[in-house]
């Protein structure tokens, strides 16, 4: 194998696919990225799979000869990334069949590798309808939704995001438990005579977060593939191609968790709230991240406030529509932010039954967002 290219394409794609490698591989192989050289397409495959996330990219190359190996991917990017901008040369033709000389302007370095056999394949799904989905549309739900997904492994299935495939709209759902993030974005490619429900899957969200940065690289109006079958997925767009393993069990029947009716409904300017949460959050970091709003409708005032025992005390006021009773209520502070960041609008709308009761916030005009979450209890 041999074959010429720019430092900065195999630089970059070399950095996508090493999010695959694991830092503490159950197998050595498993610490090798897969260079596969084209001779014909006069292009380069690079591949890393810890076993449940695969990622597979390709590059165009002047390939000499064409040829295969696998290499330590961190040592190679460390390598690749220090080189200067301009052309370099991998060639495994030496005296040495597993390992490869790469050669830039600066200098020659030589890395030894391992054998392809043991590498092991991209999971391939060969039968299953393959849907083609804007990549506008998922970039938009993932951001809406991923970040509630749940940091504990031991809850498996919370720990993943919910996809759900219909006729003319893909719906993102993500929990850990204590907030709901539900996003409805529009899927302009659906078949007319598609069925209601076409797909529904919960993907690991460490393997939807690599394909949000990914995704996040291409142009506007860019479509994707998916295919899903036997506990695998699949999302394939232009040269690349990203894999994971579906988890299973019955996801929570979360539409069943939002209330339909509202006592009270809130107008407010996020950046403003956002701004205020994040200033008294200083002293809300000193008791347990709770933050009590006042809700006066008579004033039409939002007054947020904390009060830490031995350290001090804070209080802001902001301007709000209210229609409804006054009412306090408490929230997490992490929780709020989280989903304040995630809102796409200027304005939103808090509704709100009562002080134990869940708590929704949509945006105002623009993406189809609702994100719940749970009050905490004000004790007296």
């Amino acid at each position: 194998m041999k074959f010429v290219c720019n430092q900065s394409d195999i630089s970059t794609n070399l950095s996508l696919v090493s999010r695959a490698v694991p830092s503490r591989p159950t197998h050595p192989i498993l610490a090798n990225v897969l260079l596969i050289a084209d001779a014909q397409t006069g292009q380069v495959s690079l591949t890393a799979f810890d076993l449940s996330l695969g990622i597979r990219t390709s590059f165009l190359a002047v390939v000499e000869t064409g040829g295969e190996i696998t290499l330590p991917a961190k040592l190679l990017n460390d390598i690749i990334s220090r080189m200067p901008q301009g052309e370099l040369a991998i060639d495994n033709e030496g005296e040495t069949p597993l390992g490869a000389t790469i050669t830039s302007t600066s200098g020659q370095y030589q890395v030894r590798g391992m054998g392809v056999e043991e590498f092991p394949e991209l999971p391939i799904i060969e039968n299953s309808e393959a849907f083609h989905l804007p990549i506008e549309a998922i970039i938009e739900g993932l951001r809406g939704s991923l970040f509630a997904t749940s940091a504990d492994e031991t809850k498996q299935i919370l720990s993943g995001l919910h996809l759900t495939i219909e006729q003319e709209t893909l719906e993102f759902a993500a929990t850990d438990g204590h907030r709901l993030a539900v996003v409805q974005t529009i899927n302009e490619n659906a078949p007319i005579e598609a069925d209601a429900a076409q797909l529904e899957v919960t993907v690991p969200a460490k393997a939807l977060r690599e394909l949000e940065r990914m995704l996040g690289m291409l142009n506007e109006g860019a479509m994707l593939s998916l295919h899903c079958d036997r506990g695998q997925v699949v999302f394939e767009w232009e040269n690349q191609r990203l894999t994971s393993r579906t988890l299973e069990g019955q996801y929570p029947a979360y539409r069943q968790l939002i209330p339909r009716q509202f006592e009270i409904q809130v107008t407010l300017e996020r950046k403003y709230l956002l701004s205020a949460i994040e200033r008294i959050a200083v002293l809300a970091d000193q008791k347990n991240n709770i933050v009590k709003f006042t809700l006066d409708s008579s004033k039409q005032e939002l007054a947020l406030s904390v009060d830490a025992q031995d350290v001090g005390s804070g209080r802001e006021a902001m301007p709000a529509q209210i229609s409804g009773d006054s009412i306090d209520i408490a929230f997490n502070i992490k929780y709020l932010v989280d989903g304040l960041k995630a809102l796409p609008s200027s304005e939103i709308q808090m509704q709100i039954n009562t002080p134990t009761s869940p708590v929704i916030l949509t945006p105002l005009g623009g993406l189809k967002m609702t994100y719940l979450i749970m009050p905490v209890q004000i004790r007296s």
